[in-house]
């Protein structure tokens, strides 16, 4: 995996709050397809938990869970260190070296929230993840779209937020099953959409997506985009 724009702080630079203003709607899609699928963890894991805001408010729903955070940026692991309480702890650490290693106990949930398209290796990094827990979850954005091709979008997402891969439904699917996962169930999730804070361009784009959602989601999100996947596998 490559540290480098995590450790020197050039991400941190491109992502002042790294994100944590998405952290309310992604907590309530985590929260909601783990209920859904009747999934009550007594233990959490997020790997790549940056300055952790989803985990604490992930750890306020299910209040009896261990729940912990690993990340690799020096930057982000202090901030979220600040935001410990309870059972809910952070560590600075490579997570899966350290369970290859034994140090760390095996979860009931780990979760890889919009990580796997910014590492380099992605098929052995979810090779290397799938034995570590019963449950695993990911959220991974669906870059690939008909507008953001002819927009030249992907560029940005690789310039600013560091996706080094680039995903549709099926292929972000078939890309875990190729890796041994058992797909569970699966959500789109649109945050671009329901941010208080977003572009122009986001803002005219959410009327034409949603009233094409209403005809056929698929299609919708393979065309006009500004989708993501929440994905729950065994």
């Amino acid at each position: 995996m490559d540290h480098s724009i995590y450790q020197s702080g050039e991400y941190l630079e491109n992502n002042p709050e790294w994100h944590a203003e998405d952290a309310p709607l992604k907590a309530q899609w985590v929260t909601s397809i783990l209920k859904q699928h009747g999934v009550e963890p007594k233990s959490i894991v997020e790997i790549g938990c940056g300055v952790g805001e989803l985990l604490r408010r992930v750890s306020t729903e299910f209040p009896a869970a261990k729940v912990d955070g690993y990340e690799i940026s020096a930057q982000a692991y202090p901030v979220a260190k600040e935001r410990e309480q309870g059972a809910l702890a952070y560590h600075f650490g490579d997570y899966l070296e350290l369970a290859e290693n034994g140090k760390v106990e095996r979860p009931d949930v780990a979760m890889a929230i919009d990580v796997f398209e910014h590492v380099e290796d992605y098929i052995g990094f979810l090779k290397r993840m799938r034995p570590l827990a019963e449950w695993k979850l990911f959220h991974i954005p669906l870059d690939l779209s008909v507008q953001a091709m002819l927009r030249g979008a992907t560029l940005n997402t690789r310039e600013k937020l560091g996706h080094l891969h680039y995903f549709e439904k099926k292929t972000a699917l078939a890309t875990l099953e190729d890796c041994g996962y058992e797909v569970v169930g699966w959500n789109y999730t649109h945050g671009s959409e329901q941010q208080p804070r977003t572009s122009f361009n986001k803002r005219i784009m959410k009327f034409p997506r949603r009233i094409m959602r209403m005809i056929s989601p698929d299609l919708s999100v393979r065309v006009l985009g500004g989708s993501s996947l929440m994905v729950l596998t065994k």
